[in-house]
């Protein structure tokens, strides 16, 4: 069985939902949209607080384990990515951050003409509808809601504590500037996630020009000769073909993309080989590059309610589920992380290098990388402190196990690989030492829960940092955009390199890793990506 299509898009995820949309809006094209995962329409997902219910879900979740890395004392991190219809947008934390203004001005700098801020700030505020309403940085009338919540009272004396640290406030981490401290904006309205199928499939679905199957693995591009031309994919024990008329769109994230592309044959040549795939195109940078946002937790038990206090106990969680049901508000219409800021680790620094986040609550701790059982809160009333460096020098490579599409790839983040990173890091961690010392951090603390090391050596701090990282689920570039197809996949367009008909429009063409959370870039990349490719149609027609 075979279809035909204008597009073909893999991936229902951030971007692709926004490319299913803004594709077909103009009523001139038709997409199908492959998605492996099914469908998003779940209570856990709706609700902002429910990422701890999705989190080891695997009716929802890929649950990918990374390899062990030398970097975090030879752990397995564990990765959660989204197994569904808007993909890790539907299981992430929310936090609505784009980065620092410099970020696109390094991708531009790279190489990548039309990727400075400037030409990528009307891509953000094309898909944002900002509660706080439009300015020069801001859309309110976008498909994406971008939120204030209701902040749990515990972040008081966090700030205060940023303050005395000399952090200035911020109100806007998406404005002019990013340095400060404040409140994150969420990607929620009225107490429910807006995800990005939400914001641009569903509406999109309503036209008839975007089809949607769920439930189906992709198993390769089909490819004559250099040129794309189609899709395999296998649903419920049959493998099915559909036919692009115009271009295939990689929007799989950063696993699956390089991981989709290498079991198409694109990719280093010696890997595809071993594996007994034909090569179609041998292109060295696939599923290389990776990038990812570590943090280093700090966890307390506090001598006043968090978080846990209001949903440990069974009449905390009934009362809880009754605030939200009728008024979307308490802590199930909320995101743990709620407070938080950039700030330099060191004077001499010309930008922000780190991003702190406070969470008014503490989850239990995992035996190890392999527990899927369901996150559960701390019984005491804890709360955390987790800094992440913002970019990091460290790269990491994604590449398949096998020809067989069903079998998870090896992720090899290789974390803290990098001198300057370990500095960093550390320089990071000595401030937020400073930070507990504050008066108001140190009135809020009963005891520090974690085992940070007291001789305060750098080699005893460095080692807890190595013991205790975790990601941030922040995986990018693994198919990198960049002029030079020695080590990029895509051009300044997103055109996989060698190849005719084929780009890649997610996360993992980011050129370098940007300054904070990375789900609003994903979208806009989305954005940006589609108008280049009707763009593109439009010119081919002349």
């Amino acid at each position: 069985m075979t279809d035909n299509f204008d597009f073909i898009v893999v991936g229902a995820g951030s971007a692709g939902c926004v490319l299913a949309n803004r594709l077909t809006e103009g009523g001139k094209f038709t997409v199908l949209l492959i998605e492996a995962g099914g469908s998003d329409r779940r209570f856990w997902i709706n609700v902002p607080i429910g990422y701890g219910k999705t989190f080891y879900d695997n009716n929802v979740n890929w649950r990918y384990l990374a390899e062990p890395d030398p970097g975090i004392s030879g752990r397995q991190e564990y990765w959660p990515r989204g197994k569904v219809v808007g993909g890790s947008s539907s299981i992430n934390a929310m936090v609505y951050i784009r980065g620092q203004h410099e970020d696109y001005e390094d991708w531009a700098a790279a190489g990548n003409r039309g990727w400075g801020f400037k030409d990528v700030l009307p891509y953000f505020m094309k898909s944002e509808g900002n509660v706080r309403g439009s300015d020069a940085f801001h859309n309110a009338t976008g498909p994406l809601a971008v939120s204030d919540f209701q902040p749990h009272p515990l972040n008081d004396p966090f700030f205060e504590g940023l303050a005395e640290l000399g952090l200035k406030p911020n109100p806007d981490f998406n404005g002019k500037v990013q340095e400060g401290y404040g409140f994150y904006q969420l990607t929620t309205r009225n107490g429910v996630r807006s995800s990005s199928s939400k914001a641009f499939l569903y509406p999109a679905l309503k036209r008839g020009n975007v089809t949607l199957e769920i439930n189906s693995l992709t198993e390769r591009i089909d490819f004559e000769g250099k040129r794309a031309v189609g899709v395999t994919y296998r649903k419920n024990g049959k493998s099915f073909s559909a036919r692009a008329k115009k271009e295939v769109i990689l929007s799989a994230g950063a696993v699956n993309s390089p991981q989709i592309l290498q079991l198409s044959g694109v990719g280093p040549a010696d890997l595809l080989r071993r594996h007994g795939i034909a090569v179609v195109h041998d292109l060295p940078g696939v599923g290389r590059n990776l990038q990812d946002h570590i943090f280093v937790p700090f966890v307390f038990e506090a001598n006043r309610p968090t978080i846990n206090n209001e949903l440990k106990s069974w009449h905390g969680k009934l009362w809880a589920g009754m605030k939200y049901i009728f008024a979307r508000q308490g802590p199930l219409a909320q995101s743990i992380n709620q407070g938080g800021g950039f700030f330099r680790s060191r004077s001499n620094l010309k930008r922000p290098n780190m991003q702190i986040y406070f969470n008014a609550a503490s989850v239990a701790p995992r035996k190890d990388a392999n527990d899927m059982s369901p996150l559960s809160l701390s019984s005491f009333s804890g709360f955390g402190i987790n800094l992440s460096p913002c970019r990091p020098t460290s790269r990491g490579h994604i590449e398949i196990k096998s020809k067989n599409p069903a079998e998870a790839p090896a992720i090899h983040p290789n974390y803290l690989s990098t001198n300057s990173d370990i500095e960093e890091v550390l320089e990071g961690v000595r401030w937020v030492r400073r930070l507990l010392s504050s008066k108001s951090l140190a009135n809020l603390i009963k005891r520090e829960v974690t085992s940070w090391p007291e001789d305060g050596t750098d080699s005893s701090a460095i080692k807890y940092i190595r013991d205790t990282s975790k990601t941030c689920y922040h995986p990018t570039s693994t198919c990198m955009m960049g002029p030079n197809p020695a080590n990029a996949v895509v051009d300044e367009r997103l055109r996989v390199y060698g190849l005719q008909n084929l780009r890649v429009v997610d996360a993992s063409i980011f050129p370098s890793m940007i300054s904070g959370n990375t789900n609003a870039t994903a979208i806009m990349v989305g954005e940006k990506g589609a108008a280049m490719i009707l763009e593109d149609q439009v010119n081919a027609a002349i």
